[in-house]
């Protein structure tokens, strides 16, 4: 068996595990409909992924040749451009910070239409209290509303902007205000907010007790990765991983800890709920 057979067996190792995270991604809808701003580039590598990604290849060459570790040339690019994303922090404190711009906007428009406006310019005076987590979104409401668009359609495109379920809740009671043109909508608002309110601390509460395990998993990773790193380049311990049949089998291993890795992080990201507006509203499971 040649040296060149570790490398390929991680590389088809690496691969394999590419494919399933593939597979498992959730694909654009074929059927044609506007689409905001970078939705298209959603899984597209960033700069600083791609600068990871050549930066790991070329250490791992380095590396490969001088240590004579072939695999190397595999797991230390994967390494450098997944263990970033997997022991990064969680995404759910941005959503629980826009959950919270969402609250307070809603309490902002509500305390508008007290003073007796109209939902339009309710809408236009409160781009200027937005929060910045949702001031985007708003911003694009207020100039769909003073381009003369009907407020319904300009409140379901703002639904589609702010992509959240508790969007969609806040839009569908602004959407009923527009039909109904009633004294209520303000107390409909106050009780969202409250609401929304409650559901940004049962979330809180969540992701602290979520972050535990994370907190644990990273730092049983780095120090693994600080001995493998130690283990390799000295000591007799890791003579046996040198063979061809060994490196394959280290490769199998590593494949599995970063199995174990994804499938930890995937339990402890949660389902989001499911949208009840808008071109994706009925393509989204429920579960």
């Amino acid at each position: 068996m040649t040296p060149l057979m570790p490398a390929i067996g991680g590389s088809l190792v690496v691969a394999g595990m590419i494919g399933v995270a593939a597979g498992l991604r959730r694909v654009a809808s074929p059927t044609p409909r506007p689409r905001r701003a970078g939705v298209g580039r959603r899984f597209a590598l960033s700069r600083r992924t791609k600068l990871l990604l050549l930066a790991g290849l070329a250490a791992g060459l380095v590396l490969a040749l001088l240590s004579g570790w072939l695999l190397a040339a595999v797991v230390v690019p994967v390494a450098a451009v997944g263990l970033p994303a997997l022991l990064s922090a969680s995404p759910a404190q941005d959503k629980i910070t826009r959950l919270e711009a969402m609250e307070e906007w809603t309490r902002s428009l509500s305390g508008v239409l007290v003073a007796g406006a109209g939902l339009e310019q309710s809408l236009v005076a409160t781009l200027r209290s937005t929060p910045e987590a949702i001031r985007p979104e708003v911003g694009r409401l207020v100039a769909r509303v003073r381009a003369r668009w009907s407020t319904e359609d300009a409140i379901r495109a703002f639904a589609d902007d702010l992509d959240d379920a508790t969007g969609d809740l806040i839009a569908s009671n602004l959407i009923l205000g527009t039909r109904r043109r009633g004294p209520g909508l303000t107390t409909v608002l106050e009780s969202l907010a409250e609401s929304v309110a409650a559901d940004v601390r049962a979330r809180r509460q969540i992701e602290a007790d979520r972050a535990k395990p994370r907190t644990t998993a990273r730092w049983v990773t780095i120090i693994t990765v600080v001995v493998l790193g130690v283990l390799a380049l000295t000591g007799s311990y890791v003579a046996p991983y040198r063979t061809a049949v060994g490196q394959l089998l280290l490769a199998l291993l590593l494949g599995a800890y970063v199995a174990v890795l994804v499938w930890m992080r995937r339990m402890s990201r949660g389902v989001p709920l499911p949208r009840f507006i808008g071109a994706e509203a009925g393509s989204q499971p429920t579960r």
